[in-house]
């Protein structure tokens, strides 16, 4: 019910299974898997860099306070639906909201590049599963700070979305939809963002900025986002001070906790995966959680799992 239409062999024939995925990333997604290795598919992660390689352009386009501010925003408000939504919703379910909202910050999460709601689910569903041992697709102990950080997102073994591990979420057709055109609402965005720029440039030209600026900045934002959202699986595992004796190498980092709302309390949440909150003292801020906590006064998200005392009241590990 759930799995892609197999392509054609005319299509097949006509262009490589990365190209097709650039449109469609569910094309192939029933062939067997690729051996488990580091073979980068690079022709399907182009995109990927060449979206690196235009931030650039900002040498060219220059900078303005709008578009400066409007990257900022951006980023805060993708990085909340990352954090938020894709992790602690989609990943593990520690609250509860309407089928509407889901949809809506499973659309945020989508803008920011990081692929669709079902594969970032079950790709964060097996690291829990194997953190830091042999299977575990992106431990900076077992593979280097590169691979952990961005090197397994373009390996072929890990393209596809392992429907098995996220049976729960495959029962929605609209977060299908968006896993299989996963470049859809980035493209919309960042056409939506020089339409903004153009629209500015001719209503407020004293603003300064302009779509090639404002494209840019968007561009930047979401590199950001990106790389800010990959430190837990990079630094995460290797810098900081570790609470709880964990069977990983996670670790709680104060500095990444501000890059990314709250997530830099890692080694908190593999220790307890199930609270909505991963700043487990009154001093561990948790920017995420503190949002969600507002948004349930409105009756947006409720259910919000808290920490168990039992949990709070084990015994610490430092180090």
């Amino acid at each position: 019910m759930h799995t892609s239409p197999a392509a054609s062999p005319r299509k097949s024939a006509l262009l490589p299974l990365a190209v097709r995925r650039w449109v469609d990333s569910w094309v192939g997604i029933d062939e067997p898997l690729p051996p488990v290795d580091k073979q980068v598919d690079w022709l399907r992660i182009l995109p990927f860099v060449l979206l690196h390689v235009a931030c650039g352009a900002v040498i060219w386009v220059g900078w303005s306070w709008t578009a400066v501010a409007v990257a900022a925003v951006l980023y805060v408000v993708r990085m909340f639906a990352i954090t938020a939504f894709y992790h602690r919703y989609f990943s593990h379910r520690t609250f509860k909201t309407s089928r509407a909202m889901q949809f809506v910050f499973a659309v945020l999460g989508n803008s920011s590049v990081q692929r669709g709601p079902l594969w970032w689910a079950a790709h964060h569903r097996e690291h829990h599963l194997n953190s830091d041992t042999p299977e575990d697709t992106h431990s900076p102990v077992r593979e280097g700070f590169w691979w952990r950080h961005v090197g397994w997102i373009a390996a072929k073994y890990n393209f596809s979305t392992r429907r098995e591990r996220v049976k729960d979420l495959l029962k929605f057709p609209e977060l299908v939809f968006l896993d299989r055109f996963d470049t859809l609402v980035p493209l919309l965005l960042f056409a939506s963002m020089y339409g903004l720029g153009e629209l500015l440039a001719y209503a407020a030209p004293g603003l300064g900025t302009s779509g090639w600026q404002m494209l840019v900045w968007t561009l930047i934002s979401t590199c950001c986002l990106f790389h800010g959202t990959f430190t837990i699986n990079s630094l995460a595992h290797l810098w900081g001070s570790r609470r709880f004796q964990t069977t990983d190498h996670s670790r709680n980092n104060w500095f990444l906790a501000i890059l990314t709302l709250g997530e830099g309390w890692h080694n908190n949440h593999h220790h307890y995966q199930g609270s909505v909150r991963q700043g487990f003292k009154w001093w561990e801020y948790d920017f995420s959680y503190y949002t969600l906590v507002v948004m349930s006064w409105f009756g947006l998200v409720w259910a919000l799992n808290p920490v168990p005392a039992v949990v709070m009241e084990r015994r610490l590990e430092r180090r």
